[in-house]
């Protein structure tokens, strides 16, 4: 069993890493400067030329089909890149990229929708959360109502991600009686936003549909499946999660290291201490295991196979351990961990909204119990 890279992946990782180390973390002291004043992180035209260098490297559209200008570089490739870039807080994802079910669309929804976006020219959302139907997406209440060629949508979505910059939505309405289906919703069609406070950076919003109506031909994929669409969009980037999780926790772990060796208690360094010295092991050794966990659930993507249980089990894993870990490091860097001089409680904000989002720790925990009950998944079977 080979653990190892090849010698193009790592080239692959190390590159990405000194991209994110030489052009991405020195906007670190900025974006924590923007986000005290009440601004976005990273403004519109500074994230547009990252991009743009990141393309002139290379690094573009990571798992966008060659076919429409993207590397392809696959889950496994995909996953350490994600923790590379989860080594800083800044905002920063490499562009070219699109929703995975946007490829489901027909070629005419391709040229408006999928296109633009790989490009960077349109902005979408995905919106299946209701107040009501959070984790049990089975009850949504926004409708669909076809009136000839058009359907009108009622109902609200909440804790959208991108809802308040997004100039289109996919967003999923019962439509009676075939099920719940996934329509292609321009903002200029009426639908509006509210952003939602956070404790963290995380900026999601409120969407409103009061009689949007919408024509036959953006509905996505097929009429009453788009719960199935649903469950492709959520499941592909679960394992995404952990991903960046990982690298978050393992620059920290870094961090509280290096202080720990400076800062002196009682006439030594804090790091000759048995309290600190066990936060620090039980870090890496948590770190470790998420690491292999979601590298794990992304190789069975790679391999075609059911990944949605090992996939639960690195997102429950890597959220938990983040929180572990991030609250050890504010813990060895006592008050100053605290402050907002340094980016610690920033961190512990920010990751805090892992073990809710995308499945909270309750419903993997609930999706992990139910596979292995009804024999979904089974026990003991390396490989399988």
């Amino acid at each position: 069993m080979d653990f190892s890279l090849t010698p193009e992946e790592r080239q692959i990782r190390d590159t990405v890493r000194s991209f994110i180390e030489k052009e991405v973390m020195p906007l670190e002291p900025e974006v924590l400067r923007n986000e005290r004043e009440g601004r976005p992180g990273l403004a519109p035209d500074v994230l547009r030329d990252l991009r743009a260098k990141a393309r002139k490297s290379g690094f573009w559209g990571i798992n966008t089909p060659e076919e429409y200008g993207g590397a392809a570089l696959g889950p496994i490739m995909s996953a350490i890149i994600a923790m590379e870039t989860g080594r800083t807080f800044v905002p920063f994802t490499f562009g070219g990229s699109a929703d995975n079910i946007l490829y489901a669309g027909t070629d005419e929804q391709k040229q408006r929708y999928l296109i633009p976006t790989i490009e960077g020219e349109r902005r979408s959302c995905f919106a299946i959360t209701e107040p009501g139907a959070g984790s049990d997406a089975r009850n949504i209440r926004t409708r669909a109502t076809r009136d000839g060629g058009e359907w009108i949508i009622n109902g609200e979505k909440t804790f959208i991600t991108g809802g308040s910059e997004a100039d289109f939505v996919m967003v999923f309405a019962v439509t009676e009686p075939y099920g719940v289906t996934c329509f292609l919703v321009d903002r200029d069609m009426g639908w509006t936003s509210d952003p939602i406070p956070t404790m963290g950076q995380w900026g999601p919003a409120s969407l409103v549909f009061e009689d949007v109506r919408v024509p036959e031909e953006n509905i996505l994929g097929e009429l009453g499946k788009g719960f199935e669409l649903a469950m492709q969009w959520i499941g592909q980037g679960r394992y995404m999660i952990p991903a960046r999780a990982i690298g978050a926790a393992e620059r920290m772990l870094g961090m509280a290291i290096e202080y720990a060796k400076i800062r002196k208690s009682m006439g030594q360094t804090i790091s000759n201490y048995q309290a600190i010295q066990w936060m620090i092991a039980d870090s890496q050794v948590e770190i470790e295991s998420a690491k292999w966990l979601t590298l794990y659930a992304a190789w069975r993507v790679r391999e075609g196979m059911d990944a949605r249980h090992a996939s639960s089990i690195a997102k429950l894993n890597g959220a938990v351990m983040a929180n572990q870990v991030v609250d050890r490091v504010l813990q060895i860097h006592g008050g100053m961990g605290y402050t907002k001089e340094l980016p610690i409680e920033r961190w512990y904000r920010e990751l805090r909204l892992l073990r809710i989002f995308e499945g909270t720790d309750e419903i993997q925990r609930r999706t992990i119990a139910r596979n292995l009950i009804k024999g979904h998944a089974r026990l003991g079977l390396i490989g399988e």
